[in-house]
């Protein structure tokens, strides 16, 4: 059992059980041993006019705790090797609001990380930020990770006349594209860009399934300066990453990230309604692949000048920045992109091929991909997909599985092309 230990500093204790790891919430301890999640940033909410509810501020905490004890818990100290029993503390302004929720927020994490674990709020959370606000003249928010299907998004929303508040989550190499993308699509005077600000000694688990929490508790917190609620929060994602159905057999549960999948989506806006938090979690490309994305776009000449300059790569960082074009994600751009048409594709690839790379580039993703072209034609697409479907409803199931069926489309013209297939 790995426990954690979020609070505020006046509720630290002075000494904490062997083994245990402590975060203190937007201000050091000024202690080495303990952790802090967000210095600083209470108090600039407030400075810029925050005054969230409550139960909106300590959805805050809690998706910032989780994320914090996700990085400090490493995978490969538990008896597998990935599935990690975690005890996690929270103290919450109101905690009481959180008793009956406890067994929910529980399952919504493993669904998330693939872990168990074990919650307890408790007293002792940071008062919400007591800004004084005015509302924002906005009607809803959109994420804006710096990825292609958030652009799209983006795109598509002010096309149709909305006035979205642009939401980042503050990423190394992709901060200055959200910047300009923000600008590019008129909301540059309300994009609010966020970090966790996560920092402790020790090793860090770099397989960050929980990370998402933060960009969802930072989309949440920007709703609270939209006036009319429910505030919609668009999650720009296309169906087939939605889903993202394991390739090969092996690939299963948490093994494939959840960060968008609609059963995590729906079990966190139960949590939201459950809560009385007043906002509404919209997926509105999960019938859609990535090409469908790009060709149904309602902007084509600006799509046009700024795709190939979003990032989509699962290994950017380990290519000091560049596109590995072998991971998933890159696959699945370059299939989409190849479906959107020929040659509209200017990004650099460190392996603009899929064959002809040898393993040292990471896992051979390529090679799982063509064995899941090549399964779902020889058993058929429902064996290949097994229970991948089996949260969906049966009115929504047929179109969950035309958007999968498209999408190992788009993926087998990509490696046939490349020669693989």
């Amino acid at each position: 059992m790995m426990k954690v230990l979020c609070t505020s500093v006046d509720h630290l204790p002075a000494t904490l059980p062997e083994g245990e790891r402590a975060f203190t919430l937007f201000k050091s301890a000024k202690r080495a041993s303990i952790g802090t999640i967000a210095k600083g940033w209470r108090g600039s909410l407030k400075r810029k006019g925050f005054a969230p509810s409550a139960q909106t501020w300590d959805f805050v905490q809690f998706c910032l705790a989780a994320c914090a004890a996700d990085l400090c818990c490493p995978r490969s100290t538990s008896a597998d090797g990935w599935t990690r029993t975690i005890e996690l503390t929270v103290a919450l302004h109101e905690p009481l609001r959180w008793t009956p929720w406890k067994g929910h927020a529980e399952a919504l994490l493993k669904v998330l990380t693939g872990d168990y674990w074990t919650l307890n709020f408790v007293d002792g959370g940071v008062a919400p930020p007591n800004g004084r606000p005015q509302p924002l003249a906005h009607d809803c928010v959109s994420l804006l990770s710096g990825g292609l299907d958030s652009l799209i998004g983006g795109i598509n929303l002010v096309s149709e006349g909305r006035r979205p508040v642009f939401v980042s989550q503050l990423a190394h190499e992709d901060s200055d594209r959200q910047r300009r993308y923000a600008a590019l699509l008129g909301g540059g005077a309300t994009h609010m860009q966020w970090s966790h600000g996560i920092s402790f000694s020790g090793r860090r688990e770099p397989s960050t399934r929980g990370r998402s929490l933060a960009f969802y508790a930072f989309a949440v917190l920007a709703a609270s300066r939209i006036a009319d609620a429910p505030v919609e929060v668009f999650i720009p994602e296309n169906g087939f990453i939605c889903i993202n159905p394991p390739l090969v057999p092996g690939r299963v549960a948490s093994l494939s990230t959840r960060t968008t999948h609609p059963m995590f989506i729906a079990e966190l806006q139960a949590l939201l309604d459950g809560l009385g938090i007043g906002v509404r979690l919209e997926l509105p490309y999960r019938f859609k692949t990535k090409g469908e994305m790009l060709r149904e776009c309602a902007d084509q000449a600006l799509l046009s000048t700024v795709a190939s300059d979003s990032t989509s790569c699962g290994r950017f960082r380990t290519y000091n920045r560049t596109h590995c074009g072998r991971c998933v994600p890159c696959m699945i751009r370059r299939a989409a992109f190849l479906a959107w048409g020929p040659g509209r594709d200017t990004t650099e690839y460190v392996h603009p091929s899929v064959v002809g790379s040898d393993k040292s580039s990471g896992p051979d993703d390529p090679m799982a991909a063509a064995l899941a072209v090549l399964a779902a034609q020889s058993k058929g697409l429902d064996r290949f997909l097994g229970g991948t479907l089996a949260f969906s409803s049966l009115t929504e199931r047929p179109a969950y599985r035309r958007v999968l069926h498209a999408g190992l489309g788009e993926l087998e013209a990509l490696l046939r092309g490349d020669g693989l297939l």
